[in-house]
């Protein structure tokens, strides 16, 4: 892709130096990126089966290993599960399956531990609420909390872009008292 675009901008810098528009190079290039685009589709073999999808893995990483595992983790997340690679600090390829979903970032606050143990907050039949939003004041979320507490469910979760100040002070003294427990992540 990088030598592509190189390739690209010295074209044009070619042609708009000869006196040709710069717009109308621009517009010649995105007719042309269109057409290859479409030329691409044309030329697509849609895969399905699972040997399928181990030779292109395979060429792809160029390691039959790699391919195999590949395959192998296709298969078994489905076509709508989610694959992540990471580069390790040990030697060989390692799979890790994780059932439901997967956050980079968990509880907010210790205070919202419910197994100490094991340090995890596992709650079960909560209300739960998800936003982009940063939530840093209770009054924020005040009709929703208030509905939650009428629906007779002590327990929600928020999964927020961040839950802090006042909110964050309100929720762990709750928790603490034995009231109403939000887990905020």
């Amino acid at each position: 892709a990088t030598v592509l675009m190189q390739a690209l901008v010295q074209e044009g810098f070619r042609q708009t130096s000869m006196g040709l528009n710069s717009m109308a190079v621009r517009t010649g290039m995105e007719h042309a990126a269109a057409d290859v685009v479409e030329a691409l589709r044309g030329m697509a073999t849609k895969i399905s089966s699972i040997e399928e999808i181990k030779q292109v893995a395979t060429i792809s990483a160029e390691s039959a290993e790699i391919g195999e595992k590949i395959a192998e983790t296709i298969d078994k997340v489905g076509k709508d599960g989610v694959v992540t690679v990471e580069e390790g600090q040990s030697f060989g390829i390692e799979t890790e399956f994780t059932e439901g979903m997967e956050f980079d970032k968990g509880y907010v606050s210790p205070y919202m531990v419910t197994n100490s143990e094991r340090m995890e907050a596992e709650y079960k039949d909560a209300h739960i609420l998800i936003t982009d939003k940063k939530i840093s004041s209770v009054k924020e979320i005040l009709p929703l909390l208030e509905k939650v507490a009428q629906s007779g469910r002590k327990e929600l979760v928020i999964i927020a872009d961040d839950v802090e100040g006042e909110a964050l002070t309100t929720f762990v003294i709750n928790k603490l008292k034995g009231g109403f427990s939000v887990l905020a992540i």
